[in-house]
């Protein structure tokens, strides 16, 4: 399983490993995520403690949705525990259950606008514990629900690590996070004509730009485990949150691809380069890159490495 590892120089300038240790109480947790929860995971908080009702007999630590639509459940654990998968699908098959639940909440908590463009082809559980089995990272892999599975620690300093450690990218019809299998399906299945249409979605690539997609794809899957989700406009690279998303432009001959990334650290280049605060657009994302060649994709290079660095 992955690790992270924190060091802090002493007065003699050695790198000192900082120990990093579990919370005291689940709740500590729980309360200090919902606190920061859009900026740590890209979700927006509907509620604490939510009630399931007498069937499925819970309550969910948080309720959120996160930034493509999606509705997530997010269940905290203080070390582990071998029932979180069984508890993840519980839930999630209790938001199969709850549309109208669901949507009068957003409505209420998030407004009209996000009520009427939740996404529930891909609700999400997402699991945040000291620490998961190697059997929970088989089995969700091996499970059809879309769950994350989030490795927690906390270091003196008042420092808190989340580490996505392992997911599932969810039905068949959802994301893979394998790059090749998820490249492959992409361009394979591309119509003869290009689709654009919100409707189909955009995992279907338009002909003429197939070659520099496949570019783009290598470029945004090369930093490790990156999930791979052709959403209703959008297909989005995410890790814990979307770090990139791209969207095709073929009349142009044009991809246009959304970074997570602070526009004034970038020098803006007209034609190429965008900051798109306060601007509406498909996907998410601060900074616009057009690519229409090759020559895009080597200048651009760079941005992706530093928005996935900061990911």
């Amino acid at each position: 399983m992955a690790e992270l590892m924190l060091f802090r120089r002493d007065a003699d300038g050695r790198d000192v490993e900082l120990p990093g240790s579990t919370v005291a109480l689940e709740v500590e947790l729980q309360r200090r995520v919902e606190a920061g929860l859009e900026g740590m995971l890209g979700i927006r908080f509907l509620a604490s403690e939510y009630p399931t009702g007498p069937w499925h007999r819970g309550r969910i630590d948080t309720l959120g949705l996160d930034e493509n639509g999606s509705p997530v459940v997010i269940e905290y654990k203080k070390n582990s525990d071998s029932g979180v998968l069984s508890q993840a699908v519980s839930y999630l098959s209790w938001l199969d259950s709850a549309h109208h639940e669901v949507e009068a909440l957003v409505r209420r908590i998030l407004g009209a606008e996000a009520a009427e463009t939740i996404d529930w082809r891909r609700p999400r559980m997402v699991c945040i514990a000291a620490s998961f089995s190697h059997h929970d990272r088989v089995a969700v892999q091996r499970l059809p629900e879309r769950i994350d599975l989030v490795r927690y620690r906390v270091f003196e300093g008042d420092l808190l690590s989340l580490l996505l450690v392992d997911c599932s990218p969810g039905s068949a019809n959802a994301a893979s996070s394998r790059r090749t299998r998820e490249r492959g399906a992409a361009i394979t299945s591309a119509p003869a004509a290009p689709v654009t249409s919100t409707l189909a979605g955009p995992s279907l690539v338009p002909e003429c730009l197939q070659d520099l997609y496949a570019e783009l794809d290598d470029a945004l899957t090369a930093w490790g485990e990156v999930e791979v989700a052709p959403l209703r406009h959008y297909i989005a690279y995410r890790r814990l949150v979307n770090v990139a998303s791209v969207i095709f432009r073929p009349k142009h001959e044009a991809i246009l691809v959304y970074l997570r990334l602070d526009p004034d650290t970038v020098a803006l280049e007209d034609g190429f380069t965008r900051d798109m605060r306060g601007i509406g657009h498909l996907g998410t994302g601060d900074l616009e890159v057009r690519l229409a060649s090759a020559a895009d994709m080597e200048k651009a290079a760079p941005l992706i490495r530093r928005a996935f660095e900061a990911a």
